[in-house]
């Protein structure tokens, strides 16, 4: 009972780190074309994250991303132990991409610290649930790709419908439509990222035995989620700001509008599909696509290498992490 609990709060912790992790992506644009100020948009955006689980739970009336976390690993092979290092390793890892103020996903450090620990304990591949894990893989490379296409395609529309229109008051407009967009983008945040603890914890207790499976999880653990995560989001996350915000290309309210839109569009894709897509990845991509219509060499394409590889090394990374943490812990447990 006592390493449940631990687990339930160290999985809290993590919420709350992902979401001043990942603030950024709902905020950088916004807070880069001046329409909100700092404060105000962690804010806006922590409201919205918290606002996505009444969509969750009685629009869509599912947890489709949670069920896939907890299922990322079979069931049998499913230890309070594996659970604990898993998050522990995820939690290291995010504090020092968060440090560094790269934009990483936290998503796959989370399934990255659930499978390293589940190998390590059964000294097995096995044990990995290749339906459940290999769609978020390709996710890593598909997620930006989306919300790159998807906000180079809304650019060159809005360019086009706008042509006309008088330069000041459209600028007006956009930053109107911003708070929208960014409002989209956050609740797309909110019940994607959310989810992934709540898989967590349902799996925990589904190991402990207070439930039979994650569809039997209790209300409070949704609540919870979404509660610690739009806490962390207020709490803000500058240093990657700066990095989302203003070093892959500068960033205008009209181009605001159109990244946040995409990267809300298919935030709400993945979470149909139930594959737990990184949020980081897919602004990124966005920003990227909306820098692009202006021409290639207005996005700054050695910082989105750098991005690239932190993102190709999360999983196994943070793999190695919960597969140390584990030897660890079993010197003690």
């Amino acid at each position: 009972m006592t390493l449940l609990v631990i687990i339930i709060i160290l999985a809290f912790i993590f919420d709350y780190i992902n979401g001043f992790h990942d603030a950024a992506n709902s905020i950088a644009t916004i807070v880069s074309t001046k329409v909100l100020t700092p404060f105000q948009a962690v804010l806006w955006a922590a409201v919205f994250n918290f606002a996505a689980f009444f969509i969750a739970k009685y629009v869509v009336g599912e947890f489709k991303v949670a069920n896939s976390v907890a299922n990322s690993v079979f069931e049998q092979f499913i230890t309070l132990k594996v659970i604990l290092c898993g998050l522990v390793a995820a939690i290291s890892w995010n504090l020092f991409t968060w440090w560094l103020g790269i934009p990483s996903s936290s998503s796959h450090t989370l399934i990255g610290g659930f499978i390293g620990a589940a190998v390590t304990a059964s000294g097995s591949l096995d044990v990995i649930n290749y339906h459940k894990v290999l769609p978020t893989v390709y996710f890593i490379v598909l997620a930006p790709l989306i919300g790159m296409v998807v906000a180079f395609i809304i650019t060159l529309i809005i360019v086009n419908v706008c042509r006309k229109a008088n330069p000041y008051r459209a600028e007006s407009w956009f930053k109107r439509l911003q708070l929208a967009s960014s409002a989209a983008l956050s609740l797309g945040h909110g019940s994607n990222d959310a989810q992934k603890v709540m898989g967590i914890i349902s799996a925990a207790m589904v190991a402990a035995g207070h439930i039979p499976n994650i569809k039997a999880m209790p209300d409070w653990i949704p609540l919870a989620c979404f509660t610690c995560i739009a806490l962390g989001t207020m709490s803000g996350g500058w240093k990657i700001v700066k990095t989302m915000g203003t070093r892959i290309t500068k960033v205008t309210p009209l181009e605001g509008v159109a990244a946040e839109t995409s990267g809300a569009v298919t935030l709400f894709l993945t979470e149909h599909l139930g594959i737990p897509a990184s949020t980081t990845h897919v602004i990124t991509g966005a920003i990227m696509g909306v820098g692009a219509t202006k021409r290639l060499s207005a996005v700054r394409w050695g910082v989105t290498v750098s991005l690239l590889w932190a993102w190709v090394l999360t999983i196994p990374i943070s793999g190695l992490l919960a597969a140390i943490t584990y030897f660890i812990v079993s010197l003690f447990i």
